[in-house]
């Protein structure tokens, strides 16, 4: 036999006993919502060998709401501690401007409830996790007020926010100074994803981010951060942080020594616990 197909044989043969022992379950492109004739999915990661419902994490992937998919998300560890593990898509600010984001996400969370069953999922437990503009969206699902007339509960039970920006007004690509022009504002992701500058729509700014959204009834959160970030300043997330203090609402934020806009720090072992600490808390 040549020897290429010899390879070829161990290379399939070494994939498959791989994916026998991986400790979940996946599901892939699972449609959740059709906005528009625009289908949007998720993979939904199940712990193996569950004898009851399990809570959900909700995976938001970040890349400026223009970049980015929902493969191989940094919550996929969780479903070897006892969670599935959504991992969605959504409408990029290339295919629809804001609230499509937000409403993506709900509908994220409605569909995993009126599909708890067939899943094995607890439809009362579901947390959300995020990081960069993907923190950002996880932020407002935990703070945005909800439609009351909604059918299936969109509400979450905890956040976990990784370096997103939660104030459009302030983020230094959204305002013009330090090297910035008018031109570089009106092509910056913000102004992508809103339509206008923050400048031009300062209602509709604070509107879609969470520091403004505050409110005694938020979920729980987790906020960390870098404290050398150079995307997103720290104060984006130190400011939330006292915001939800003030209204009484749980929260914890974690100061990451050292890191920048994500990167190997935020993917040690010491964090990884962290975060599942902070869902078992809130969701076991």
């Amino acid at each position: 036999m040549p020897l290429r197909y010899f390879s070829l044989i161990v290379f399939l043969s070494s994939s498959f006993l791989f994916a026998e022992d991986l400790p979940y379950t996946l599901k892939s492109d699972l449609i959740y919502s059709d906005p528009d004739g625009n289908p949007q999915g998720l993979d939904l990661y199940l712990p193996k060998d569950v004898k009851s419902s399990v809570p959900v994490v909700v995976w938001v992937h970040g890349g400026g709401w223009m970049n980015g998919s929902k493969d191989n998300p940094k919550a996929q560890y969780l479903a070897e501690h006892g969670y599935a593990v959504a991992s969605i898509d959504f409408r990029q600010s290339h295919d629809a401007m804001w609230p499509a984001q937000i409403d993506d996400c709900r509908n994220a969370i409605r569909w995993l409830r009126t599909h708890s069953k067939k899943y094995q999922l607890n439809p009362e437990k579901i947390g959300v996790w995020g990081s960069s503009s993907g923190g950002h969206l996880v932020a407002l699902m935990g703070t945005l007020p909800y439609d009351p007339n909604e059918k299936v509960s969109s509400r979450i039970q905890a956040v976990c926010d990784w370096y997103g920006p939660t104030d459009l007004l302030t983020m230094p690509p959204n305002n013009v100074g330090n090297g910035r022009t008018e031109e570089d504002v009106a092509n910056s992701n913000g102004a992508k994803l809103l339509g206008c500058t923050v400048k031009d729509c300062p209602e509709l700014g604070k509107q879609v981010s969470g520091f403004y959204q505050v409110s005694p009834d938020d979920a729980p959160f987790l906020i960390m951060h870098g404290d050398e970030d150079p995307g997103v300043p720290l104060s984006q997330s130190t400011r939330l942080y006292h915001a939800l203090q003030a209204q009484g609402v749980y929260s914890e934020l974690d100061i990451i020594a050292g890191a920048g806009h994500g990167g190997p720090l935020f993917a040690t072992e010491e964090v990884q616990m962290r975060v599942l600490g902070f869902f078992d808390q809130f969701l076991k």
